[in-house]
């Protein structure tokens, strides 16, 4: 028989304006778990900055204002329309300026646990930085976002020389570099009992609590793997007596198998989920490499049956694109970033996007590399990972004129909405094709089910049978994002996907 998508132009102006959001009473933890917090990761100094003449750079001295947390106000109604009901912060501690990286330091290269990152302030505010910051959170939460704080796992080289006792040390008493990350050293993390009257462990604690009483709901543990066991468990057992719905991410993936220096700890996902983590990274960045179905679901199911493991529920972000990660519109262009926003709106997991992804920034700086004219560092160089968020120098605005991606990901997540219970609760269950290029599969729960398939190939058209599981002669079929009449025989439907086509559709039985 012939089938046709039901789809009418009242139906694209609902999914372009209308959203059902989780319940805002609701803990992030609990949203979490569930996989109901859509995430988007922003960098508070340059999300909101005023690049007036365009050169990429803040210049001060021209009267440009740099991000802070003040300005970042204005943005907060944008970034609800856009779906989102959670914030990850990347780093709002003070950066080291010694042996530095680019003119305003990495975000990573912590230089203090106790205080906030100067560079994040409104100077003409009359509210102190933790007001100011105190009034970013107020304002989040008033439009029913939850906000994560990152917590980097190193020190910057200026916290080595005002604490060396808080880090790793060689044979000759030097500061370690873990892996190749030159602007920061490595904590020292003892694995036994003097952990709970360690230094380094109480300082960790006073970061929670410094960022529960400015209105955190959780944190993302960068490079998490690089503490021990102990150490995690420890500290999750103290931020959860204080407050049971304070969300604990890892950062850590299936890939990482190695430490990052042969004096650092490994600590592999497994382990940090045991001791108390909400959930991880997962090795959604691998999506470039993954160029069949089967990849992709090996990948899913792979995870699904880890999580299962735990008493408690744990989940994992799309991590399809990170602030580690070269932009989609490099690896693919709009085609590429569209799969992802696609299958982050239907896999089993929480939705993530990095400032600037929806807005089809690809992240490419002309300053990149080049000697600047004034650093606030001892680096007078514009250190840049071109194709990623710039986390160095005081710089743009992430973002572009292009509404493509931010208008496909308002109907993404509308749908997301729309069957939220499939895609939260439902089972993801492969479905057989003759086509190995062609991602597609199925999430259902109760009896209803969402149908989703992808042209894995983003320069080729692909001619594709995919047996549709729990469909019968009397099951109703809703055609939402499709644009031609299929042909659907005996539970198998017949198609010619062009390059990168999705086509989602539910059925009901």
């Amino acid at each position: 028989m012939k089938i046709k998508k039901i789809l009418f132009a009242f139906l694209i102006s609902t999914l372009l304006n209308n959203y059902s959001y989780a319940d805002e009473n609701i803990g992030l933890r609990t949203m979490f778990q569930n996989n109901q917090a859509v995430i988007y990761a922003l960098n508070i100094r340059t999300f909101n900055a005023d690049d007036k003449n365009g050169n990429g750079i803040i210049d001060f001295s021209l009267g440009e204002t740099s991000g802070s947390f003040i300005n970042a106000i204005e943005r907060l109604d944008e970034i609800k329309s856009l779906g989102i009901n959670t914030i990850h912060l990347l780093p709002i501690t003070p950066v080291g300026k010694i042996k530095a990286l680019g003119t305003a330091g990495s975000l990573y290269s912590m230089s203090d646990f106790t205080s906030l990152n100067l560079q994040l302030a409104d100077t003409i505010s009359d509210l102190s930085l933790k007001n100011q910051a105190k009034k970013f959170f107020d304002e989040c939460h008033k439009r029913g976002i939850k906000v994560i704080v990152d917590l980097p796992s190193c020190g910057s080289y200026d916290y080595f020389i005002n604490r060396p006792d808080l880090f790793v040390k060689d044979e000759k008493n030097n500061s370690v570099i873990p892996s190749d990350w030159t602007d920061v050293r490595l904590f020292y993390v003892p694995d036994n009992n003097k952990l709970y009257n360690s230094d380094i462990f109480m300082l960790h604690k006073f970061f929670i609590n410094y960022m529960m009483s400015i209105g955190a709901d959780g944190i993302r543990a960068d490079v998490a793997t690089i503490k021990p066991f102990l150490f995690w468990k420890e500290l999750i057992k103290y931020a959860r007596e204080k407050n049971p719905e304070f969300l604990f991410l890892a950062e850590a993936s299936e890939s990482w198998k190695e430490p990052a220096s042969d004096k650092a700890y490994f600590t592999d996902y497994k382990k940090l989920l045991e001791a108390g983590f909400d959930g991880y990274y997962g090795d959604y960045f691998e999506l470039p490499r993954w160029d069949t179905m089967e990849k992709l679901s090996q990948s899913v199911i792979t995870r699904q049956n880890t999580l299962k493991k735990y008493s408690e529920k744990k989940s994992t972000i799309g991590s399809f694109e990170t602030h580690d990660v070269i932009s989609p519109l490099i690896v693919g262009g709009e085609n590429f970033s569209k799969i992802i926003i696609w299958l982050n709106a239907t896999l089993p997991l929480n939705p993530y996007y990095i400032d600037g992804f929806l807005q089809a920034d690809d992240y490419l700086y002309e300053y990149s590399n080049k000697k600047a004219d004034e650093t606030y560092t001892d680096d007078e160089y514009y250190y840049v990972h071109q194709g990623q968020i710039d986390i160095f120098n005081f710089s743009r605005k992430p973002g572009s004129d292009s509404k493509i991606l931010s208008d496909e990901q308002k109907i993404a997540l509308n749908l997301r909405n729309k069957y939220l219970e499939q895609i939260t609760k439902g089972n993801f269950i492969p479905l057989k094709t003759n086509n190995e290029k062609v991602f597609a599969y199925q999430r259902g729960y109760n009896k209803k089910y969402v149908n989703v398939i992808i042209n894995r190939n983003l320069g080729s058209s692909e001619n594709v049978k995919i047996k549709i599981k729990n469909l019968t002669k009397k099951s109703k079929i809703y055609f939402i994002k499709d644009s031609e009449e299929k042909e659907l025989e005996n539970s198998t439907l017949t198609m010619k996907l062009k390059p990168s086509q999705v086509v989602i559709f539910a059925s009901e039985k």
